[in-house]
């Protein structure tokens, strides 16, 4: 029999009580979103869809989505044109100062986002674009722009540049090369890339709050004027919205990892 070592119960032990609190937590919310009435027993007695209907009128939920998903897929859909260009040129070519470039595109993620949201909100505030679905995008761009980028380095990088080459040698031109080879080998990355970022931007909150208006606000900033805004609002009313936000976050993250593993975000050193 193998040894069961100290630090093998420990790590199961905290994966255990991590998985515990977590579903603990999400549980809880889910039926306190549906039910009525609930105090001081384990579960409800009583089951409705009130809170759903009361949020659902309370936030206008289709505008809300709307708003939600027209960000969100702008937002992708720019970083993608922007970002598939830029990673391309990262993953094939070596210039001066290609390190300090790769190190900037971190900034944005590592930086927290009031230290650039505000002079950005203030100068999109300037410019009258605050307050609008299109001022939101904007603000959002900055940080998923280069987290693009770092995701589709290692999907091109992984790529042996013979496939252009015998492609080019074959006649066919950039464009084509691009239509015909690389495209297709990089759809997984692009999916990958175009999903997460649609994640990430769901779950950005500090920008969107400083720029979003009553009409392009997203789910999260919803959420939060829920829980902290002036005014009573029943907490399953809150739970509820809370329980939308999530199930639209994990749907697109288990879209995303179907696509590619996490260990294909990382690019590999020379």
């Amino acid at each position: 029999m193998r040894k069961i070592k100290f630090s093998g119960i420990l790590y199961w032990i905290a994966i255990f009580v991590y998985v515990f609190n977590v579903l603990g937590i999400i549980f809880t919310v889910v039926l306190n979103s549906l039910s009525k009435n609930w105090y001081t027993d384990w579960f409800p007695k009583i089951f409705t869809l009130e809170w759903y209907s009361y949020m659902a009128k309370e936030h206008d939920l289709p505008q809300l989505l709307f708003a939600t998903f027209a960000v969100v897929i702008s937002v992708a859909l720019i970083s993608l044109l922007i970002g598939y260009p830029a990673a391309y040129i990262f993953a094939r070519y070596n210039f001066k100062f290609k390190n300090v470039l790769l190190s900037l595109l971190l900034v944005p993620m590592l930086v927290p986002p009031m230290t650039y949201g505000i002079p950005l909100a203030a100068m999109l505030y300037k410019l009258r674009l605050a307050t609008r679905i299109s001022g939101v995008i904007l603000a959002n761009l900055v940080p998923i722009i280069p987290y693009v980028v770092l995701i589709l380095y290692p999907f091109i990088e992984q790529i042996d540049v013979s496939y252009e080459s015998a492609a080019r040698i074959l006649g066919a031109s950039r464009l084509r090369t691009f239509v015909k080879v690389l495209l297709p080998l990089t759809v997984p990355g692009i999916f990958t890339a175009a999903l997460l970022s649609i994640v990430r931007t769901i779950a950005m909150f500090e920008l969107t709050f400083l720029v979003a208006g009553p009409k392009s606000q997203t789910v999260i900033v919803a959420l939060y004027y829920d829980a902290y805004a002036a005014g009573t609002r029943p907490p399953q009313a809150i739970d509820a919205l809370a329980v939308v936000y999530f199930l639209i976050t994990v749907t697109f993250l288990l879209i995303a990892l179907k696509f590619a593993s996490p260990t294909q975000f990382v690019y590999r050193g020379k």
